[in-house]
């Protein structure tokens, strides 16, 4: 197994910590609050260590689990830390009426990483359309829970989908990085079923493969 690098200690942070780890990788936790990320590490446990924010990070596989109004300022704060690194962009950019963005119309969350990011860094898609603590749980009734994931890079794809698929999740690529701007209108999906449907947060967006 490898290493990972997690920016940040939130719910999501936690959740693809914790499932990392039993999976058998090494977490490497960051935070500018030093000591949410020495507490994430030890609750993630396995040998989980901490790494000083905007220094480089451990390995090539990064996980921005920071929210999206924070995410480009924690991405400009690292620069050249970031390059070569693969960025993994779990953000959602929805704007105060839950109904729209707050990046440009023509542009998505993580298209504004890539513009923030080292000429070098991949960015990929993924996780932004789970709930943490339904990612903390893990499958149900022995469905694993779909990841889709978007990027340029087939390479860079390929090596965060084997990372899903070490988790006991699904791999579920929607194609190139503007596709990551449909992956957000998911978010959105999501929370109109909250407000006029499903009224709770305990469900999860996949794909059924018939036949």
């Amino acid at each position: 197994m490898s290493t990972i690098s997690i920016i940040g200690t939130g719910g999501m942070a936690a959740a693809i910590g914790a499932l990392a780890a039993k999976a058998g990788h090494t977490v490497e936790v960051m935070s500018r609050d030093a000591a949410k990320a020495r507490a994430l590490a030890e609750q993630i446990g396995a040998g989980a260590t901490t790494g000083t924010f905007g220094a480089v990070p451990a390995e090539d596989i990064v996980i921005l689990a920071v929210p999206y109004a924070a995410v480009l300022d924690v991405v400009k704060q690292y620069g050249e830390a970031l390059a070569g690194k693969l960025l993994v962009d779990i953000t959602n950019p929805v704007a105060s009426d839950r109904m729209s963005f707050v990046t440009p119309g023509d542009s998505c969350g993580a298209q504004e990483i890539a513009k923030a990011a080292p000429a070098d860094a991949q960015v990929v898609k993924a996780f932004n359309t789970l709930f943490s603590h339904v990612l903390a749980a893990g499958p149900t009734e022995g469905h694993p829970l779909d990841v889709f994931i978007a990027g340029d890079d087939a390479r860079a794809k390929a090596r965060v989908s084997a990372f899903i698929e070490s988790l006991g999740l699904r791999p579920m690529d929607t194609g190139p990085l503007p596709m990551a701007r449909t992956l957000e209108h998911v978010c959105l999906l999501s929370l109109g079923l909250i407000t006029h449907a499903v009224h709770h947060t305990n469900f999860s967006i996949g794909v059924s493969l018939l036949g």
